[in-house]
């Protein structure tokens, strides 16, 4: 299934960056396509954080 939505999900930046009409659109596509990572990562240390947290309790 995932060899499915795959192709779907890739986004090709450089092109979007190169087709762009003015400078401002470079900077969103820029941003959107960094900050599903930069949430990801913040879900990933608030998690961390939690557990060790828990884990001193005990």
């Amino acid at each position: 299934m995932t060899s499915l939505l795959f192709p779907l999900l890739q986004v090709n930046v450089a092109e979007k960056i190169k087709d762009a009409p003015d400078s401002s659109y470079q900077i969103g596509v820029v941003i959107g396509s960094f900050l599903p990572f930069v949430l990801l990562v913040g879900v990933a240390y608030w998690m961390y954080y939690r557990a060790k947290k828990a884990d001193r309790k005990e």
